[in-house]
């Protein structure tokens, strides 16, 4: 081979040693939530997700996680960003957009949750079904809930209806707000990373969150009582999650990778994000230990069911006036919770 000849496939393989080095790169996901990165958010959902995507495509496709809203913006922003393709992945509550995502909302009415893992699983299969408009123009990956509601309060326990008049109280969605009122307390509306500063500040007597997001905030040391429902009862309120892509980047990929994506996506992922917040609730739980706890009788919610059915059969009047069928919207959500409760 000449000199000439040796030169330029010399030359044509140099060329090609960035392509080929491109090839191998691997695809990084940026992620944002709004909680910190210790959170149990975090470390018992999203980083165990993003460890199998990363897993599953041998480390072609990895996370890179941006927690605490880093990126910018506010927690009901995150929709905005996913679906723009400011980012790749968001974890966020839709109910921090009041009003956007209104069948979801069956799920949020009062004591429709008992188990996370089944009601999250009766979530994502409810979505196929009634949510996908609404839901067009991002991919989702997994819908899920959290474990039980508890009152975390700074002066006095909750344990009866009337505990609750003239108090202050955050609460996360439309519809646990207006429950709160029917409760008589006054709502006060707010995504959690806001909770830490209002309750030190004065401005709530209390908040409604799952144990899981108590360290998240430091609750234990704000608040001095720990209010829960009585754990046979469903839980008095409990919140939907999602868990969505950017649809343009999941088609970028190519189609081994968006195989990935879809094996780590619906159902199955639904349920494992509530079985993990179920676990993340028992060790929220271990932090407040100090402080006082009490339990909400079975006797004591009869009343409050009663004002639960009366704000579900207002949202079943809602959406008929926007043209969907709410009770079968509803029914719908009962009898699946019910189906994967059974499944258990």
């Amino acid at each position: 081979m000449n000199t000439t000849i040796r030169f330029a496939l010399a030359s044509i393989a140099a060329a090609l040693l960035p392509l080929s080095s491109m090839a191998q790169e691997a695809v990084v996901l940026k992620l944002h939530h709004f909680l910190p990165a210790s959170s149990y958010a975090q470390t018992m959902l999203l980083q165990p997700w993003c460890d199998k995507i990363a897993a599953e495509s041998n480390n072609r496709m990895k996370c890179q996680i941006f927690s605490s809203m880093q990126l910018g913006g506010t927690p009901p922003q995150l929709i905005e960003q996913v679906r723009d393709g400011v980012v790749d992945l968001v974890w966020t509550l839709p109910g921090y957009t009041a009003g956007r995502f209104p069948s979801l909302e069956a799920f949020e009415l009062p004591f429709m949750m008992q188990n996370p893992e089944a009601t999250s699983k009766a979530l994502w299969e409810y979505t196929q079904q009634f949510s996908m408009t609404e839901f067009k123009d991002v991919k989702p990956i997994a819908f899920h809930v959290h474990g039980d509601g508890v009152f975390h309060m700074t002066s006095k326990p909750v344990k009866t209806m009337a505990d609750l008049r003239g108090l202050k109280l955050r609460a996360p969605t439309r519809m646990t707000n207006k429950f709160i009122a029917m409760l008589g307390a006054t709502p006060v509306s707010m995504p959690v990373p806001q909770v830490g500063d209002a309750l030190s500040k004065g401005v709530i007597d209390g908040a409604v969150v799952p144990y899981e997001v108590v360290p998240s905030v430091k609750i234990q040391e704000l608040v001095k009582f720990h209010s829960e429902t009585d754990p046979a009862e469903a839980s008095f309120y409990t919140s939907t999650f999602v868990l969505a892509m950017n649809k343009a980047k999941y088609d970028s990929l190519p189609a081994d990778l968006k195989k990935v994506i879809d094996n780590n996506s619906g159902i199955t992922p639904s349920g494992n994000a509530g079985k993990a917040f179920l676990a993340a609730d028992a060790e929220g739980k271990k932090l407040t230990l100090k402080n006082t706890h009490n339990t909400i009788s079975a006797s004591e919610l009869a009343s409050w069911k009663a004002l639960g059915n009366k704000l579900a059969a207002d949202w079943v009047e809602e959406m008929k006036g926007k043209g969907a069928d709410g009770q079968k919207m509803l029914d719908t959500a009962k009898a699946l919770i019910a189906k994967h409760a059974a499944a258990k």
